[in-house]
């Protein structure tokens, strides 16, 4: 490289001389160096910035710069995506699924065995706690998330585990989970936490299966039973009150028909104190009125009209009841 000779004070220096026909090539690589550090920040996304390694910024979506390698980097998690994590099964990518029995089986909390599989939810909350507290962030939530749903199972009878429990195993799950990511300051967010499968072991649930059905028809007969109830008391109660409301108008209607008959006997007995003769010929005439008309009757004259003529029956098809 060429030289040329300065004098500093007493002494003469030697100094590279520059070419400046060099200028634009360096120049250019610098240009270019700095739009390396151009980069785009999607609107699912955040930008973190590190400067030689360390925190520095957070980037919002869009396009935006920063320092070319090796000053500053730049990670952009989505922190909007709800990741997946399954517990106990893996999903092939044919569509079927396998069993992983070391994370699926695990013990109930009168000592059954169970197995459980589990689908976990979960989002970026915080993206700097998400990229710098924790290492491996899938491999932590699937392990704290196995370990949260062991406890609770644990807390649990296989009864309730395998029928009735299950909301609650996984309210309990997941608020299990969410704590221990807290704990982690993982910056992580559990969105849910949802139970796929829980069953006995495939040695015994055969037997497990009769006893739920057992149970099942035993739940079935007693709600037929008392659907049944529901339907007869109601039905005999009203039958009830009805008779008793037939009785009591029966009741009144007797004593008010009772009293009027005694009020007319009593005014017919007045009467008959007061005319005997005429009171008696009422009576009779009243009575007649009343049978007559039902039977059939023949008028003979009295003694004194003369000699009755027996007449043969010229009207044998003439009906009873009135007629002379």
């Amino acid at each position: 490289m060429a030289t040329r000779r300065v004098m500093v004070g007493d002494q003469e220096v030697q100094i590279p001389e520059f070419n400046f026909k060099l200028m634009p090539v360096v120049l250019a690589a610098l240009a270019i160096w700095l739009l390396t550090g151009t980069y785009m920040v999607g609107p699912d996304e955040v930008g973190v910035v590190r400067t030689f390694g360390e925190h520095t910024r957070v980037a919002q979506s869009g396009l935006n710069w920063h320092f070319p390698v090796p000053i500053e980097t730049v990670n952009t998690p989505k922190v909007t995506e709800v990741k997946r994590i399954e517990i106990g099964f893996r999903t092939l990518r044919n569509g079927q699924y396998r069993t992983v029995e070391k994370e699926s089986l695990m013990l109930t909390g009168d000592e059954n065995i169970v197995d459980a599989e589990m689908i976990v939810q979960y989002k970026i909350k915080d993206p700097v706690a998400y990229l710098f507290n924790i290492v491996e962030p899938e491999l932590t939530v699937r392990e704290a998330a196995e370990a949260s749903l062991r406890t609770v199972v644990g807390r649990n009878k296989i009864d309730e585990t395998l029928t009735t429990g299950k909301f609650t195993i996984q309210e309990e799950t997941k608020f299990q989970l969410q704590s221990i990511l807290d704990l982690y300051e993982s910056g992580i967010h559990v969105v849910a936490v949802q139970l796929q499968d829980v069953s006995p072991p495939k040695e015994v649930i055969g037997a497990f299966k009769d006893v739920a059905s057992a149970k099942e028809d035993k739940n079935r007969m007693v709600n037929q039973a008392e659907g049944y109830r529901n339907d007869l008391i109601p039905k005999a109660r009203g039958e009830a009150e009805a008779m008793i409301r037939a009785a009591e108008g029966f009741r009144e209607s007797r004593i008010k028909r009772a009293e009027g008959d005694a009020a007319k006997f009593t005014t017919i007995l007045q009467e008959y104190r007061k005319a005997k003769s005429i009171t008696e010929k009422r009576l009779y005439l009243e009575t007649m009125e009343k049978v007559l008309p039902g039977i059939e009757k023949i008028i003979i004259p009295d003694k004194d009209s003369g000699n009755i003529l027996n007449l043969l029956n010229l009207n044998p098809g003439t009906e009873k009841g009135g007629q002379k």
